[in-house]
Formats: structure tokens, sequence, C-alpha cells
């Protein structure tokens, strides 16, 4: 029979039943032998996968029924968790040993089919209406179709003052955009001058076991480097539990996995074939393998300063329980590669060194960056994981966790990652996160009220104009220049009627004092870190934002052809040393 309750609330025996387990684990090989389980797998029919969370946490597994008699294999077994094993059955339990990585994957192969399903739809069984596997659902769909004849009808009976009307709701909303944003940096910039004490470290003896996961494809190139930065952190090798997660057909990557020799702190996790081919599908799936108190998702290019776990936890500790993410700081160590990696720094600078910090100070939902998220594993758990159909899943994550009580919060540590070199690379990638966008948007406007309701009236509006105005400011832009153009360049009259006059200046407004705003926060980005020879390319960020425009096209046509996709960035492609120096 399994486990009669489950891990939460199962309690430690007796203080007798606990010597009793102490004198079973010095007597433990006279007891039973060594199980190889690859040789010898457990019976199928003494598990449940309700408890698969239980057998991957504390290590074990049902292994045989023999005389009457319940045996399971236990790997790395002690006093306390034999006793918590033994509080999980009705019956008397025996002990077999077995190896760490054995017992995983014996376990994994059980329960492949479930693992895979839940990986993929686990969000989508569970809460529906917060999954984009649908990119519309029918009544947005309708309610899009309206809007849309209401705007054809509309320009076939009156063009000019439809075309008028358009024109001042682009320059609001782009108005809008910018002026939040310089709010978000004032917030933000505040925290480098009133910046809280730091909480007081961990020792040693007191750090929980921290799981690291880190999805790998295609990335043979870099997977000697990424097992170096992983070693080079600071905490104690005994308190890590590291996941390696492959696609199982990605061979060139498990080939430079087997060429490596890694400690026993890593383990290996292969995902089996399916759609959609997407990070957040192989994150869920490694997810029931996490041990850790705490876990962290880390790409496969990053080199994370190597204090961060231990502040992580310092700051989990000392924070609020509400507290369910803390979102490291980002940015380059190739920055200094060519125009567009300086440009893409300063883009970084700005959106993880202030405006994150600024919606922190708000306390409005935060979209995360897509690598250094730290969660408390079972908050991660508890809101389903990641959404595997949404390309940006780092961004619904952040939203979700605040519809369902819980906060994200900047931690002040960095990783530097590989920043893409390359436009036609740069482009894919920005596509990309921006379809995320669209679909995150999408997805928490199916009930507008229901948002409102879970993360406040200042939450919504937030929203509205950080994940909205991303994108929408995006595609925006060029609009602007072009009306910019056709009104005061060729003289095309747009805005007619008494107010056109008016509503002409106030897009002209909108168009310089947006840009001059943009570049000058695109120039104080550099600032909090010291960068300040990268503050001149600021000068020349409105290309940078026409390539963002180009993007967001692309993502408008992707959301639509291919909403799925996945644009897998290179790495490893930089000749620039891969170190926060």
């Amino acid at each position: 029979m399994g486990p009669s309750v489950d891990c939460d609330v199962i309690t430690t025996a007796s203080a007798a039943r606990t010597a009793a387990d102490a004198t079973n684990v010095r007597a433990f090989t006279g007891l039973f032998r060594f199980v190889d389980l690859k040789r010898d797998p457990p019976d199928p029919a003494l598990s449940q996968a309700a408890h698969l969370n239980e057998y991957f946490h504390h290590l074990f597994v049902p292994w045989r029924r023999e005389k009457g008699r319940l045996i399971v294999a236990c790997a790395e077994p002690s006093a306390s968790r034999m006793s918590h094993i033994r509080g999980a059955y009705r019956e008397p339990v025996f002990f077999a040993t077995a190896g760490r990585n054995a017992l995983l994957d014996a376990v994994e192969t059980q329960y492949r089919e479930k693992l895979s399903h839940d990986a993929v739809y686990a969000l989508a069984d569970a809460e529906p209406s917060l999954s984009a596997n649908r990119t519309l659902t029918r009544g947005q769909a309708q309610l899009f179709f309206l809007f849309g004849l209401s705007v054809v009808a509309a320009a076939l009976m009156w063009p000019l003052v439809t075309l008028a009307m358009a024109a001042g709701c682009l320059a609001a909303a782009y108005l809008a955009n910018i002026l939040f944003r310089t709010m978000l940096v004032w917030l933000g910039a505040a925290e480098i001058f009133d910046a809280p004490p730091a909480p007081a470290p961990i020792a040693d003896p007191d750090l929980p076991l921290y799981t690291i996961l880190v999805p790998l494809y295609q990335e043979a190139n870099v997977l000697a480097s990424l097992v170096a930065a992983l070693r080079a952190l600071d905490y104690p090798r005994d308190k890590l539990d590291i996941k390696l997660v492959v696609e199982a057909d990605d061979e060139e990557t498990r080939a430079a996995i087997r060429m490596l020799d890694f400690d026993p702190s890593f383990h290996i996790v292969v995902v089996p074939p399916s759609n959609p081919r997407t990070k957040p599908k192989a994150c869920n799936y490694a997810l029931p393998f996490a041990r850790g108190e705490f876990i962290v998702i880390f790409d496969a290019e990053d080199r994370p300063e190597p204090d961060q776990l231990r502040k992580a936890v310092a700051r989990f500790r000392s924070g609020p329980k509400d507290v369910g993410c803390l979102q490291a700081r980002l940015n380059f160590y190739n920055r200094n590669e060519n125009w567009l990696t300086r440009l893409f720094a300063l883009d970084y600078a700005l959106w993880f060194d202030f405006l994150l910090p600024g919606l922190d100070v708000l306390r409005v939902p935060m979209p995360l960056g897509g690598t250094s998220n730290h969660f408390r594993t079972d908050v991660l758990r508890k809101i389903h994981g990641w959404d595997s159909f949404n390309v940006t899943e780092d961004a619904d994550l952040g939203i979700r966790l605040a519809r369902l009580g819980h906060r994200a919060t900047t931690l002040d540590s960095t990783t530097f990652e590989e920043a893409t070199n390359r436009t036609g690379d740069w482009l894919k990638q920005r596509s990309r996160w921006l379809k995320g966008y669209m679909q995150t948007w999408l997805v928490h406007m199916r009930d507008p009220l229901a948002l409102w309701r879970h993360a406040g009236t200042r939450g919504f509006f937030a929203f509205q104009l950080f994940i909205g105005g991303t994108f929408v400011s995006s595609l925006a832009n060029p609009l602007m220049w072009l009306m910019f153009i056709a009104s005061h360049a060729l003289g095309i009259t747009i805005f007619l009627g008494p107010f056109g006059e008016a509503l002409a200046r106030a897009s002209l407004f909108s168009l310089i004092a947006g840009n001059v705003l943009f570049v000058y926060l695109a120039m104080l980005g550099p600032y909090r870190r010291g960068w300040l020879q990268l503050a001149p390319y600021g000068l020349i960020a409105p290309l940078y934002w026409l390539l963002i425009s180009v993007a967001a096209y692309r993502a408008v046509w992707q959301l639509v052809r291919r909403p799925f996709h996945w644009d897998k960035t290179r790495h490893g492609v930089s000749h620039f040393k891969a170190t926060a120096a």
C-alpha cells in the first residue's frame, strides 16, 4: 500500500522510533544488500503518482513486497529520513540501499508519461483561464472582431476623423508609457541612495538545500564553462541540488555531458520529446525532481555572482512570507563587443537596475527576467510552475504570482550573460520576448475584473502600462514617426476639426518629448554600475528602438502564425571571455 498521507502532513516518529532508526542505520548493510535499480526496478504496483514529490524529495521508492514485508529502496539513508518514511506508512517498513541518481531515474522511468503530460498541461488542466495554450478565447475573438469591424466602418464613413482619433490615441498611449517608465526610474533610483541594510548572512550549517535548474538545448559549446561557473558558487556542495535539463534528442549536448566528470550535487534530467518545444516545458519536467527549499533558474551562458544563493537565502529568511520570488539583476559580460551589445547593455541596465526596482517600490506585479529567478519551491509548485505555451514564461509567472497572493521583489546580485551580438539573432530573440508579452496580456485580460481584484487598482494599471505598454509603444513608435513625417515634412493634414491643431501639437510633443526622455533614461541606465563609458551610446538609442519595432511587428506575425514557436538564442558565439569583471 502507498503512503497514507501527503508529505505536508507527515509527522516525525517518536524519540524511541528515532533511536531505533539510528540502530537500523548502523546495521544497514547487514539488513539488506545494495539494490541495483537499473537491473531490479521497483514494483510499479507499490507506488502512487500522487506521491512523486515525496519520492523525489526524500529519495525513496517502494521496491518489493517479500514475505509480507514492504521493502523500501532509499538513497542516502539517515535516521531522520528513515523515520520520516516509516511515518508515511501504516505498516512496518524495511529498507534497502540504492544509488541516488539510479533511484531518481527509476522513479522517472516509471512515471515518465505522467511527468511529460504534467510538464505541458499542469497549468492548463488546473487553471485553463491562465494558460496561453489558446491565443484568444472565443469572447476575446468576438470582441476584437467587433472592434475591428467598428474601426473599418468608421474609416469608411469618416476617414480623416477616424485617422485623427487613432493618431491621438496612439500619441496618448505612447506618452503614458514614457511617463510611467520615467516615474519607475525615479522610484528605482531612490534605492541607490536609500538602500535597506543587507540581511545578516546565514551560517553554513543553517543553509538549506538549494535546487538549481539549468535548461539546456544545443549548448554543447558552453557546457564546460557553465559547469565551472556553477562550481564557483559560494555555497556548500552537499547542499546543492543541480539539475542539468537536456532534451532527449539533443545528442550533441548529451554527448558533451558524458565527457564531463560531475560531483554528486549534479543530476541529469532528460526531457522526452513532446510539443511545444519550449524552455518552460523543460523546466516543468524537471520541477518534480527539485529537492531544495528554494529553487533558481540559470541559463547555459549565465555567470552568477558567487554569493548570489547566500544572498537569496538571507533575503527569503528575513523578508515577509508573501515574497515568493527574488529576481536578480541581469547584464552582460560582453557588453563592449559592438554597438548592438552596448545598446543591449543599456537596455538591460535600465530594465533591471531601475524599472524593476521601481515596480518593486510600487508593490505591483513584476514581470520576471528569463533567468536568475529564485523561488520558494513550494510556492512554485502551488502555482503549477511555468506556462509551457508562453514563450516569455517569466513575464507571465510574475503576474500569476501576484494573482495568487505572492510577491516578486528584486535581489541585489547580478548574473552576467552573453549579449546577442548579431542583428538577426537579436531580432529573433526580441520577437520571442514581445510575442510572450502579447500572450501574457491576452491571457490575463481574459477576465479583467479578476485581474483587478487580485492585483488591485494600482497593479491593474501598472500591468496595462508595463506589459501592454511594452509592445504597444514598440508598435506605435514607427507610426508616430510616419505621422510626423507626413504632417510636418510632407504637409499632409491629418488632424482636422476645432481640436485638430491641439491634437497635432500633442502628437508632436509626445514624439519629441518621448524620444528625448527615452534617450535620457538610456544614458542614465549605466549610472548604477559605473559604466559611464556606455552612456554616449544612449544618443543613438532611437535606432535601437526602431529595431525593437521591427521585432514587434515580427512578433505579431508569429503570434498569428506560430504562437508557440521558440526561436532558439545561440550562445557561445562571442569572443569575449565569460567573466563578470
